[in-house]
């Protein structure tokens, strides 16, 4: 289960089998015979998976010579998940970020002049780190707010003070704009001072998260919404990567049961 998930957020028991239904009428061998980079490919990421921690370093799998058929079976085992996304970069180029069924295992294309695709295990692909570090304010300044405003400040100061202390490994600190009493002026003061930062991340449940960097580094703006995509909490983060995005450690063991079964299934 993701750490820290809201409420409408679904539980990560979904099974990668699931996607695999087209291939029971395949012969087994046969798919072992017609595609060894993929199966090799595979296991692998079922080893990475296995030893994989929410706090550690990522994996990278390049997608590359693979034949027709192993693409075909590559996209059936890894689906697509509840988390999806992309990275604005530098020059107008984008990332695209796909979580697989099997929670904690990552598809990251990236279109440049030429397209770079590959697998990533791990909490949250590193790019997405790497942009929320380097693609946003290390400082802001708190201007003079509208006429009108009424609490807007205070909350802009300590979100300036906490986004400049925050280090790896200390708690989030989460504000509730759903309780706390900020006017229509306080909310676009507030919008105007911390901008809109290079990555949006989505979260698709029972309802959906909405997870946004802002300008400034370490503070993100989280979003829940239900079914009728009407919100129910409306939040800033000051911290990491919001937990409702990442892979928990949990997670990872779940994924790699589910491939070894998969493995075993269909390759044996």
């Amino acid at each position: 289960m993701r750490a820290g998930e809201g409420p409408n957020a679904a539980g990560r028991s979904r099974s990668a089998a699931g996607a695999l239904l087209e291939l029971d009428m395949l012969d087994g061998a046969e798919l072992a015979r017609s595609c060894p980079n993929a199966i090799e490919l595979l296991s692998n990421i079922t080893e990475a998976i296995a030893s994989q921690k929410t706090d550690a370093p990522t994996r990278l799998f390049r997608l590359g010579d693979f034949n027709h058929l192993e693409r075909e079976l590559l996209a059936g085992i890894i689906g697509e998940g509840e988390v999806a996304g992309v990275v604005a970069l530098p020059g107008g180029s984008l990332v695209q970020i796909q979580e697989a069924v099997l929670t904690g295992l990552w598809h990251v294309r990236i279109e440049t002049d030429s397209l770079h695709e590959y697998l990533e295990v791990g909490a949250i692909p590193e790019i997405v780190k790497r942009a929320a570090a380097d693609l946003t304010a290390a400082d802001f300044e708190i201007g003079q707010p509208p006429e009108g405003a009424m609490n807007v400040l205070p909350v802009l100061a300590e979100i300036h003070e906490r986004a400049l202390a925050w280090r790896p490994g200390m708690r989030s600190l989460i504000i509730n704009f759903t309780l706390l009493p900020m006017s229509p002026i306080d909310m676009s003061f507030l919008q105007e001072t911390i901008r809109i930062g290079p990555i949006q991340l989505v979260s698709r449940g029972y309802g959906t998260c909405r997870v946004l960097a802002t300008g400034i580094r370490n503070v993100w703006s989280v979003q829940f919404f239900n079914a009728m995509d009407t919100i129910i909490l409306d939040t800033l983060e000051v911290g990491g990567v919001p937990t409702v995005a990442i892979a928990a450690d949990e997670d990872f063991e779940d994924s790699a049961e589910q491939l070894r079964e998969i493995i075993e299934v269909y390759f044996k």
